[in-house]
């Protein structure tokens, strides 16, 4: 399990106004983690930063 204690989240700027909002904590050195802002305290799903890199890469492309 990853730590994301220290993480600062902060919400996409492509959530939608209905709620439907995706937040992402990357000022972690090793791992960025992705979460739902509805469910803060719910499951994260974590990333190392090169891998986060490659996605968010390829969701601009499409």
């Amino acid at each position: 399990m990853s730590n994301l204690a220290g993480a600062v989240w902060r919400k996409s700027t492509h959530s939608g106004a209905n709620g439907d909002c995706v937040e992402i904590a990357d000022n972690l050195p090793d791992l960025v983690g992705v979460r739902d802002s509805k469910d803060p305290i719910g499951p994260a799903l974590v990333f190392g930063p090169a891998a986060w890199r490659v996605f968010v890469r390829h969701v601009k492309q499409h």
